[in-house]
């Protein structure tokens, strides 16, 4: 299942692959083979969580041994201990040998970093390991007495793992301003930053592919958190392939409501998107429901994608309007929801496009963008990740709603978000002394000859009028 699409096919070369299927996409089919790759990131952002989760997925694989070296940071001990708390690991694989721990903080404390190359050109010549991880490679450049004589040694590792066929990561508490002036960046075949971004009271973890020699790897920032697992990645969303040609489909989409359908002319164009804009209370979750029930009844398959109301009190509403839960279940609705406290933007994309493909979903529901906003650390990146996913629905036909709560009395939004809807719904409660009535306009319908004129909306037991 691919849930990115973009330049990042794997190519020829043999990988090593990340233990996690979304990272290797992004690299374009994981690490080449027989490279030397540096991990680099502040303390906690990952790195010896990447790189053990890396070891234990390809210590599957039967053949030479894969080698973790210790050196002046954490104690051996410490770190296997660790270890045990993820679901990766896997005891045997330390009792066969196919995956070694060793030290050589002991070597590197007596004799400096003139102790690195003889030692692992020891433990090359007696195990032959196919993988090689130094940790922390930054605590061997930080005893090293000059820069000369940090590059000498380096020359003389990058020519022993090469003449090996050894892969070698190397990991350490780099920044960004060290990457132009340290020589290990010079000999590294791949570079993989990891940061940890703080956000009020959460922290939002990215990490981005710097160089990767005979990839052709995605670019950007993609999110990713810290689980039992290892590594969640979510590739950051860009916009698709389009065809060069498909068939244009004539056919419109009832929303569900007969009077809008009407304002419409008949309804939304396949693959068209609608972005319901309204204050708090003014039908725009209903609408949106409609919609995706009214494909059940055609035979369209939905997703309803919540930041608000959890799948309990959507479920309430949904049999509000008279609809047996269960039965729309088996006609084929289905929910994702994420809590707006909690929400990573990206982490959704995974699960979005698994439902999509894995039940051929033709409607999809976004309720809010709001929080989108809210939960965004980057508006820029927001926008480009609502027009990558609003193209993504029309590249495959789907029909999508989003909703976008507005105060009273503040007009459209102005922005990509709706220049990319084909159509904009304007729902409102108009006060007038003791009374309110709620309204319905529809603003915007590309390629339509629509109705613009407001329209009483009226909320039943049996869902939306217009009238």
């Amino acid at each position: 299942m691919s849930t990115v699409e973009g330049p990042n096919e794997p190519d020829a070369l043999t990988r090593i692959t990340t233990g996690n299927a979304q990272l290797d996409a992004i690299l374009g089919g994981g690490f080449p083979a027989n490279s030397i790759n540096i991990l680099m990131g502040e303390p906690g952002s990952g790195k010896t969580i990447l790189a053990e989760h890396l070891i234990f997925a390809n210590a599957r694989i039967a053949g030479r041994p894969i080698v973790y070296l210790t050196t002046l940071s954490e104690p051996l001990e410490k770190i296997v201990r660790y270890l045990q708390s993820f679901d990766f690991f896997d005891e045997d694989r330390l009792a066969t040998g196919a995956i070694i721990y060793e030290s050589l903080g002991a070597d590197l404390e007596a004799n400096g970093i003139a102790a690195l190359v003889p030692r692992l050109e020891e433990i090359i010549k007696t195990r032959s390991p196919r993988i090689v991880v130094i940790d922390s490679f930054k605590a061997i450049h930080d005893v090293s007495p000059s820069l000369p004589d940090m590059r000498r040694m380096l020359y003389q590792l990058s020519g022993l793992l090469t003449a090996y066929e050894t892969t070698a990561f190397l990991i350490g508490e780099y920044s960004d301003d060290q990457v132009s002036v340290f020589p290990e960046f010079a000999v590294a075949d791949g570079m993989v930053e990891l940061a940890r971004k703080k956000l009020g009271t959460r922290d939002e973890r990215y990490l981005r592919v710097l160089k990767l020699r005979g990839s052709n790897y995605q670019e950007g920032l993609h999110a990713f958190r810290i689980t039992t697992d290892g590594l969640d990645v979510f590739p950051r969303l860009t916009s698709p392939v389009l065809p060069l040609s498909y068939p244009f489909n004539e056919a419109r989409l009832s929303t569900g409501i007969a009077g809008l359908d009407k304002m419409l002319d008949g309804g939304l164009w396949a693959g068209g998107a609608i972005l319901l804009e309204g204050e708090s209370g003014a039908g725009k979750t209903t609408l949106a429901l409609q919609f995706i029930l009214e494909g059940l009844q055609r035979g369209e398959p939905g997703l309803y994608v919540n930041f608000q109301e959890n799948p309990i009190q959507l479920a309430r509403t949904i049999q509000s309007l008279g609809i047996d839960l269960e039965d729309a279940k088996r006609k084929g609705l289905h929910f994702l929801y994420a809590s707006p406290v909690e929400l990573q933007i990206d982490s959704i994309l995974v699960t979005l496009f698994r439902t999509i493909e894995e039940q051929k979903v033709k409607r999809v529901a976004v309720d809010a963008i709001g929080d989108l906003v809210g939960a965004a650390t980057d508006l820029t990146r927001l926008y480009n990740y609502l027009y990558a996913l609003v193209q993504h629905f029309v590249v495959r036909r789907i029909a999508s709603v989003m909703t976008l709560e507005t105060g009273p009395g503040r007009g459209p939004m102005i922005g990509p978000v709706s220049v990319q809807s084909d159509v904009i719904v304007r729902l409102q409660l108009e006060r007038h002394g003791n009374t309110t009535r709620r309204t319905l306009q529809v603003v915007k319908a590309r390629g339509t000859n629509h109705d613009l004129d407001v329209k009483d909306l009226r909320i039943t037991s049996s869902g939306i009028e217009v009238t």
